[in-house]
């Protein structure tokens, strides 16, 4: 049964039979034959079948519900099971938003010092992706906003609060203040991410909040991409305090000016499955970003 919601579940990540089918390691035949029996057993059409695949029916939509829970069950027991056995050891995947992925090592590093035998696997999502991820057990933790747009049924651990920053050059437009205002923000040429991302929406509203628009001259999915343009002393843009402060961003090229009226904070936290109990890889990670939750938020 374990290995038949597997299957379902490779099918709602996939959406085509012979993606899944490769997914799992498997012909497709084989994939058909385990979808049958699982409909066989439980009574029901569960795939709208045809020549693509073209979705679950409402009892495959409840189907899916079911098989989370129960696959995350058995893959957390499996995982409690051998950590009594041995040390910690295995995998954690994590997600985490671009304006985040400066602070996982926060997490990772000590993690790590207590449990050598463990890895980490790390996915930069936007933070809709990061609640689609855990949902369907592609990741096991994630970190992301979780206190401005809605996050789903997940555990959440606050982190620490993101505020935000005009990086500009010296000599560049408000370069020579000690603070800006959003609306002054809003005269500003700037590069920033692009609207599919939380931060830029944050951003926008802000902006909107004043009566003011982001003009930018540059967008990117990636903040190498923008972090190579603020860098040359010749691009602004608007980034989290610390990530700034982490990636080294001010500098003799580029200051960090704290933007204030208003004063925006958003909360940034590890957001993990709502699941009990939690697996031995993740109620140490859990552990980990309380312990050093205080210590993010100086």
């Amino acid at each position: 049964m374990i290995d038949k919601l597997e299957l379902l579940l490779a099918l709602a990540k996939e959406r085509h039979f012979g993606r899944a089918a490769e997914a799992c390691g498997v012909t497709q035949p084989t994939m058909s034959t385990g979808l049958k029996q699982l409909e066989e057993i439980l009574g029901v059409m569960l795939v709208q079948r045809g020549s693509r695949f073209q979705g679950f029916t409402p009892e495959g939509e409840r189907a899916l519900d079911w098989a989370r829970r129960i696959v995350g069950d058995a893959r957390a027991m499996r995982d409690e099971i051998n950590g009594l056995k041995h040390q910690l050891s295995g995998e954690i995947r994590i997600a985490a938003i671009p304006t985040a992925l400066g602070m996982v090592a926060s997490l990772t590093t000590p993690y790590r010092a207590r449990h050598p035998e463990v890895r980490f696997s790390i996915r930069s999502t936007t933070s809709s992706e990061v609640l689609g991820l855990l949902e369907n057990l592609e990741v096991d933790a994630g970190l992301t906003y979780i206190e401005n747009e809605p996050i789903g049924k997940v555990r959440t651990i606050p982190l620490y609060n993101e505020s935000y920053r005009l990086l500009t050059a010296p000599d560049g437009m408000f370069g020579d203040r000690e603070t800006v205002t959003w609306k002054e923000v809003g005269q500003v040429p700037l590069c920033l991410l692009t609207p599919d991302m939380q931060n830029r929406r944050i951003i926008d509203r802000a902006l909107r909040s004043v009566g003011a628009e982001a003009t930018p001259t540059l967008t990117s999915n990636s903040l190498l991409v923008l972090f190579t343009h603020v860098k040359t002393g010749r691009w602004a843009s608007v980034m989290p305090a610390k990530l700034a402060e982490t990636l080294g961003l001010s500098s003799d090229k580029v200051r960090s000016i704290p933007i204030v009226d208003p004063e925006v904070n958003y909360s940034i936290g590890l957001v993990i499955p709502q699941r009990d109990p939690m697996t031995p890889l993740i109620a140490a990670l859990v552990n980990v970003a309380r312990e050093v939750a205080p210590t993010l938020q100086s």
